[in-house]
């Protein structure tokens, strides 16, 4: 699963974003970096990190509405029959095309289009709402509300609940008492309360790099020098959706 924030709405749609501290494009579908400092070979032609990274979602991922539509997504608010009518409208046919591939009439066919177009409208406003009410909080935030604002989800959690809502406060309170260092790592103890467990780990998955592929070895070897039991914490990095692996371990990267 992809990550929604901090992504702008154009990175999600485009699949790819700019990493100015990294001078990288990034795949925000798998993850790999292509560095502005080098010229990538293929297809026996040469591009730019930008047009690399453009062409590699095209061929390596294929249509950005079918990837997104086809992952499981929180975020996503459709049904299985209005996704497959999305991706038929995706292809330009007509009301009866649609209404003669799916069996229904043209009438049904044109309503579901006019409440998808009122679902648009209805999201730009709560967007534009959003995000103008933050911007606002964000020119007039002094240092006790910035210390009460939440934590912000990774994109990979599976259990979106109360269990996330974490303070900026909270967590560098938890973070004190959890680690005995930061530099090197190393875990005092692994708590089993949730909302510390999930500040440990999100701690934790940043000694992970993005776009990087770790062999099993290489991951318990991280996580062994932050903590003894190191088992533990790699099931509850896949588990809590910072990390994700191949059916047979042999490949993990962060989500």
């Amino acid at each position: 699963m992809e990550q929604i924030e901090p992504i702008s709405l154009e990175e999600l749609k485009s699949g790819w974003r700019y990493v100015p501290e990294e001078k990288a494009f990034l795949c925000l579908a798998c993850g790999q970096p292509f560095s502005e400092e080098e010229i990538f070979p293929m297809e026996g032609r040469f591009f730019s990190a930008k047009a690399a990274c453009i062409r590699h979602m095209e061929s390596a991922h294929g249509s950005r509405l079918e990837l997104l539509l086809s992952q499981e997504n929180r975020y996503c608010p459709f049904t299985e029959n209005q996704k497959e009518l999305l991706l038929l409208f995706s292809q330009g046919l007509s009301d009866g095309e649609v209404a003669a591939r799916l069996g229904t009439s043209p009438s049904t066919v044109r309503h579901q289009r006019f409440q998808f177009r009122e679902k648009a409208k209805t999201a730009r406003m709560t967007l534009a709402l959003l995000e103008l009410a933050a911007e606002q909080g964000e020119k007039n935030k002094n240092k006790k509300s910035d210390s009460e604002a939440l934590i912000a989800i990774h994109g990979g959690a599976k259990m979106l609940d109360e269990r996330y809502e974490i303070t900026q406060d909270e967590e560098q309170k938890i973070l004190k008492g959890a680690f005995a260092s930061f530099e090197p790592l190393r875990l005092k103890i692994f708590s089993r309360k949730e909302k510390k467990k999930i500040v440990i780990l999100k701690r934790i998955a940043q000694e992970f790099q993005p776009g990087r592929r770790y062999s099993e070895l290489e991951v318990n070897q991280i996580l062994s020098g932050i903590y003894e039991d190191f088992a533990t914490l790699r099931r509850y990095l896949v588990e809590y959706g910072w990390l994700d692996r191949e059916r047979d371990c042999s490949a993990y990267w962060l989500k």
